[in-house]
């Protein structure tokens, strides 16, 4: 597949291209994907994602947590009760309802902000819908559960649509691209058209190439670095890079603190004009990026990087 030059609009251009999505339709509510990304921050409750689990299982702490980011700048709040780091177990389904709906629950009706549902379990989004959930996180792209597209169909909720080579259990089991891009490329056209020819309006769909799922270190730089092209496809577009081990590859430092390296990754993420960052430092993202903004160059780069 061939790819046109960036149509996107990076930080430093002062007008939209007219194919990059500037709208994301949570059922009544539209968010408007602005010159900056919208912040979804991440709140797990569970006891085994690879960066913070077991720190909010307890939902008063999670609550707590949720209303943190809130206050931090957080445009999302994306609550998820089942690990989907590599070589993860899955949990029951009653078990991610009873770990995400209290902590929902309890958010709810303190927040102006939506809230995001990440689960591939049919039930669990439904459930959470019915409570006031306003977005559908789906790392199998809606194809882990035979009844999440006649949910999502049946529902005017936001949905985000991930790519992942295998499950959490076999993606990183020797990952194999001949074009990394140009495949996740290929993957989320289809599931566009798939959902859109199940009735689901177009504005509703976010894409996510997903970082870290089922792919190498260089796999998740090529997808990094090229994020601008997934505009082609006229979806908002969400990534999902904070914490994850490339940074640490990159840095050369597995012990490496990887908030820093999460916060480069965000600018250059912001400056291909990515919609929808998902991170856990909310604050530290929001004022690099407001900073960014504030001082980079009004008409471009001043200075040849070379």
């Amino acid at each position: 597949m061939s790819f046109s030059q960036p149509q996107s609009a990076p930080l430093h251009s002062p007008e939209p291209s007219p194919r990059r999505a500037e709208w994301w339709q949570l059922g009544d509510r539209r968010l408007r994907l602005a010159d900056k990304p919208l912040l979804m921050g991440i709140l797990n409750v569970t006891p085994d994602s690879f960066s913070d689990g077991g720190k909010f299982v307890d939902p008063k702490l999670a609550i707590e947590q949720g209303l943190q980011l809130a206050a931090d700048g957080a445009d999302i709040l994306d609550i998820g009760g089942e690990s989907t780091r590599p070589y993860s177990d899955p949990v029951g389904t009653q078990q991610e309802i009873d770990r995400v709906m209290p902590v929902l629950s309890g958010l709810l009706p303190h927040l102006l902000i939506p809230v995001s549902i990440d689960t591939s379990k049919a039930r669990v989004a439904r459930e959470a819908v019915a409570a006031g959930a306003r977005i559908i996180n789906d790392v199998t792209a809606l194809q882990g559960d035979p009844q999440m597209i006649e949910l999502a169909a049946g529902t005017q909720t936001g949905l985000c649509v991930m790519h992942m080579r295998g499950t959490p259990q076999t993606m990183q089991d020797n990952p194999m691209y001949d074009d990394v891009v140009g495949e996740v490329f290929e993957f989320l056209c289809a599931r566009r058209d798939a959902l859109r020819a199940a009735g689901i309006r177009q504005d509703r769909i976010a894409l996510d190439p997903g970082i870290g799922f089922g792919k190498t270190h260089q796999h998740n730089l090529a997808l990094v670095k090229n994020c601008y092209r997934f505009h082609a496809l006229g979806c908002p577009l969400l990534v999902g890079h904070s914490r994850k081990a490339f940074i640490r590859k990159l840095l050369g430092d597995q012990a490496a603190d990887t908030g820093a390296g999460t916060v480069g990754a965000a600018i250059a993420l912001a400056d291909q004009g990515v919609q929808i960052l998902r991170v856990h430092d909310v604050r530290a993202v929001r004022d690099a990026l407001e900073l960014y903004r504030a001082c980079r160059p009004t008409g471009g780069r001043s200075v040849d990087p070379k």
